[in-house]
């Protein structure tokens, strides 16, 4: 919910902020604002509550805490090159391909009642995937919209 938060807000102000500066609107350049502050935000997870987050994955994938460190960087560097135009599509798509295959972490954290900022087994369990797959799938609908195919926001 934190992340929908931060996404939501960031475009919101960013886009008040580029009006007030550009005297028009940039929905393109706010989304992806949006999107990178986002990214940040949750990339803090990842170095704030490694052990949790490395108890999101299952016991036979290797080096976890390295994995969680290097997924956290990830995150920061898709949210920055997202402000560039000229890397925006590849970034877009490099985005949900990494979205898609961190939906198996949450799924398997939601089956073992994970709560990552805890570290500890006392989560929210299977209702979490209520709301966190239909939040995963409205980042990549707001990567697509607003990097890969900003075409969708041409006259709004």
């Amino acid at each position: 919910m934190k992340p929908l938060i931060v996404l939501l807000i960031a475009f919101v102000i960013s886009q008040i902020a580029i009006y007030l500066i550009k005297d028009d609107w940039y929905l393109i350049l706010s989304g992806n604002i949006a999107m990178c502050l986002m990214l940040c935000f949750s990339s803090v997870g990842h170095f704030a509550f490694p052990k949790g987050m490395s108890m999101m994955l299952p016991a036979f994938v290797p080096f976890k805490k390295l994995l969680v460190w290097l997924t956290g960087f990830m995150e920061i560097a898709f949210g920055i090159l997202l402000l560039f135009p000229n890397y925006r599509v590849v970034t877009g798509w490099c985005l949900i391909v990494f979205l898609i295959l961190l939906l198996p972490a949450n799924i398997y954290a939601a089956q073992r009642h994970i709560d990552f900022e805890k570290g500890n087994h006392n989560g929210k369990g299977l209702r979490y995937l209520w709301f966190r797959v239909p939040l995963q799938l409205f980042f990549i609908g707001w990567i697509y919209v607003f990097s890969i195919c900003p075409i969708m926001l041409v006259g709004f």
